[in-house]
């Protein structure tokens, strides 16, 4: 079983990303990937009146790896995710990382995640991540929690939960859905839960498990 771990704003389930996100009801949304060779791959996501709430972009639109851009259905900008490279000097080792920035009305970037990607960091143990989410700043000062990914997400198998149990989101597959549970799947976010900070999430794991959004 793979465990992530991840540091989210408090309260836990409050928006990261704006409120316009969240729903003061449980709802399941749909996610299903474009394929690289007819747009370059990413994903769309859908709610159940099958109308697109998100698209998630790649670097196969992008023309950039390690590059990911999360657009909600009227296709603004919400989040820009990057992968970058940094030194850890005190052990002469090479650590990477991805970084999350929202989008604000002006059009200004602000970070609220980084995210140490295990397969270049010896510090974090296999099948393990370590997200750092920063909430809405307070006087200056950044607030921030934590968030685990426990299961499986190559399988379609797993919950985000906060530090305290509760779960905020459920990825998994519903029997009667038609392809594979890489092309199609389903995420179930919690009442109040921010559902962009949520997919942001997801296409970061889908990046570092080599599916639709990596070149």
């Amino acid at each position: 079983m793979d465990v992530m771990g991840a540091k989210i704003s408090r309260p836990s389930v409050g928006p990261v990303v704006s409120t316009r996100y969240t729903s003061l009801s449980e709802e399941t949304v749909v996610v299903r990937r474009r394929p690289h060779v007819v747009n370059g791959g990413g994903f769309v996501v859908t709610d159940c009146k099958q109308d697109v709430i998100f698209r998630v972009y790649g670097c196969g639109v992008l023309g950039a790896k390690g590059k990911l851009l999360l657009k909600n259905g009227d296709g603004a900008d919400l989040l820009l995710i990057h992968k970058r490279g940094g030194m850890l000097q005190a052990m002469n080792m090479i650590h990477k990382k991805w970084e999350g920035y929202e989008y604000d009305n002006e059009g200004s970037q602000r970070l609220v995640f980084t995210l140490k990607d295990p397969k270049d960091s010896c510090l974090v143990k296999t099948g393990s991540i370590r997200i750092s989410v920063y909430g809405k700043p307070k006087t200056g000062i950044f607030e921030s929690g934590y968030v685990e990914i426990e299961g499986s997400f190559p399988d379609r198998d797993c919950r985000i939960v906060d530090s305290d149990g509760r779960t905020l989101a459920q990825v998994g597959i519903k029997k009667e859905m038609v392809g594979s549970k890489k092309d199609l799947y389903q995420v179930i976010v919690k009442p109040k839960v921010d559902k962009a900070f949520i997919i942001g999430l997801i296409s970061i794991l889908d990046y570092i498990h080599g599916e639709s959004t990596i070149c």
